[in-house]
C-alpha cells in the first residue's frame, strides 16, 4: 500500500507552508491531523499533519505503544521500512477522518496514554456517551 497518495501528501505540505506563514506572523497554527498510519499487529499509531520539504519528514503525534505519546517528526521513509511478521507493514487507515486539532490530539492521547484509547474517547464524547471516562478537565496544556 502506499502510504502517502498525492492527494493527502498535498494536504501535508498545504500544512507545513500554512504553519511557516501563520510562524513569520506571530500566529499559533494548530491544524487537524489528515493522515493516521499505525502497526497492524501492535498499538503503533502516527498522526500527521505537515510534511517538510524534503518529502520525508513528517510532523505530528507519535505513539509507539510505551504509553507516553509525543509531538514530533518522523521519517515516512523509515515508517514504509518497517517489515512486521507475516509480510505485513506500517498501513494507512483509510476511513481517518478528525474534526479535532492536533493539540486536543496530543492532550487526550497523554491524558489517556494512548492515541487508540483517545480516539475511542473522543469518539464516544462525540456520540454524547462515557462521559464519565474523559480525561481531566485542564486538557487545554497540549
Amino acid at each position: 500500500m502506499i502510504l502517502l497518495p498525492p492527494e493527502l501528501r498535498f494536504a501535508l505540505r498545504a500544512n507545513d507552508i500554512n504553519r511557516r506563514a501563520a510562524e513569520t506572523m506571530g500566529k499559533c497554527f494548530d491544524p487537524v491531523p489528515v493522515l493516521k498510519l499505525f502497526n497492524p499487529l501492535g498499538t503503533a499509531t502516527w498522526l500527521a499533519t505537515e510534511l517538510a520539504e524534503d518529502g520525508d519528514t513528517l510532523f505530528g503525534l507519535a505513539d509507539l505503544g510505551f504509553g507516553c505519546p509525543e509531538l514530533g517528526s518522523f521519517s515516512l521513509s523509515e515508517i514504509a521500512g518497517v517489515r512486521l511478521p507475516f509480510g505485513l507493514g506500517i498501513e494507512r487507515d483509510l476511513g481517518f477522518e478528525s474534526r479535532h486539532r492536533l493539540s486536543i490530539w496530543a492532550a487526550w492521547s497523554r491524558r489517556a496514554g494512548s492515541i487508540l484509547w483517545a480516539e475511542t474517547l473522543l469518539r464516544r464524547v462525540a456520540q454524547g456517551d462515557a462521559l464519565d471516562q474523559l480525561p481531566p478537565s485542564d486538557l487545554g496544556d497540549g
